[in-house]
């Protein structure tokens, strides 16, 4: 492993505790979402005409009962509703309530003002550019890892 790629995994390790410490931050000043919730609540208010908990598994590549606990907490606090799928009388669909949406709007601002003040000294360009980078990154590591990987262990 040459030194370029070690620097890399130890800013790695870096960005995964920054990114631990954010979402604890951000559950103990806005905990209209439950801790470990947002990124659920994001993926279902992300389908606008609502969404099965079956295709949120898929997508999420999370396990059907993790997605249907959290679902569940989710539904518990009244920020997602299920509503009758009109096609198949059995299931239902999930959608963000108001509540959840307000509740988003507020997570959102409140990352927003952390970054914010994170890039206070930053141009716009070398934003622009972690962001692209952070996102072929991303986008790489799942190629690499075959883009099938369940990511339950990883939650």
């Amino acid at each position: 492993m040459d030194s370029g790629v070690r620097e890399l995994g130890l800013r790695l390790y870096d960005l995964v505790r920054t990114v631990r410490l954010l979402k604890q931050r951000r559950a103990d000043e806005r905990p209209a979402i439950p801790a470990g919730l947002l990124g659920m609540l994001v993926q279902i208010d992300q389908r606008a005409s609502g969404c099965h908990a079956r295709e949120l598994a898929q997508q999420t590549r999370l396990d059907p009962s993790t997605v249907s606990r959290s679902v569940a907490a989710l539904v518990a606090q009244g920020l997602v509703e299920r509503r009758p799928d009109p096609t198949d009388k059995r299931a239902t669909f999930l959608a963000v309530t108001p509540a959840g949406r307000a509740a988003l709007a507020d997570s959102h601002g409140w990352y927003g003002e952390v970054l914010d003040r994170a890039l206070a000294d930053w141009t716009p360009g070398e934003v622009r550019a972690l962001s692209a980078a952070l996102g072929r990154f991303a986008g790489d590591i799942e190629v690499a890892l075959g883009n099938h990987d369940n990511l339950e262990a990883a939650r």
